[in-house]
């Protein structure tokens, strides 16, 4: 039986999110969608994140995160809120409210904002991947849940992360492993670590 999921996203990347609800629907990933589809008719932003958490993502156990162009902390607060809180809500872990695996999935536009290749470590000798996972790219409730502590190694390893990153082209050609992995971190050492509400 598949997770249940709940897509965040940027109004801008709205056909990524149709394309992974086709996917569920022609059975391509095996998910059930608990995504948000028609906005919450009121101007009242605590009472639109609160039916948020109720009816979409109390029963979710991963929140799949779309990274385009207009997913960057620097766009601010004012531009940002929603999908900030629905990240805060979605990491947020207690009694009635567990906490959700986060899977990003960097749309292609950001390809070359993100992925910056290889570099050849000071410390170790040895190449690492260069991923540009920042203000500049991505809010804060995803990139300081990316890099958590990596206790005092000279590069981060999956161990080290809760967050799940992915390029979009990788993604669609596998979507049911990547969406586990995400759930996996749930109940994973490194969950004890998650920053709900990063500065």
């Amino acid at each position: 039986m598949g997770h249940k999921c709940y897509i965040s996203f940027k109004t801008e990347d709205s056909w990524y999110k149709r394309e992974i609800q086709k996917w569920s629907a022609n059975e391509k990933v095996d998910m059930i969608d608990k995504s948000l589809n028609t906005p919450i008719n009121s101007e009242d932003e605590d009472y639109i994140m609160r039916k948020i958490r109720e009816d979409y993502l109390s029963d979710s156990t991963v929140t799949i995160f779309l990274i385009g162009a207009q997913s960057a902390e620097t766009l601010g607060w004012k531009e940002q809120k929603f999908i900030k809180r629905e990240l805060q809500a979605s990491l947020y872990n207690s009694e009635g409210n567990t906490r959700n695996g986060i899977l990003g999935v960097v749309l292609p536009s950001m390809y070359d904002s993100i992925y910056k290749g290889q570099h050849i470590c000071s410390i170790c000798g040895k190449s690492h991947n260069t991923v540009a996972i920042n203000d500049a790219t991505t809010i804060k409730e995803f990139s300081k849940n990316y890099y958590l502590n990596n206790h005092g190694k000279c590069a981060y390893d999956e161990d080290d992360r809760f967050c799940i990153l992915v390029k979009w082209d990788d993604f669609k050609c596998n979507p049911n492993a990547y969406i586990e992995q995400a759930f996996n971190k749930r109940n994973h050492p490194i969950a004890s670590e998650v920053i709900v509400r990063p500065k």
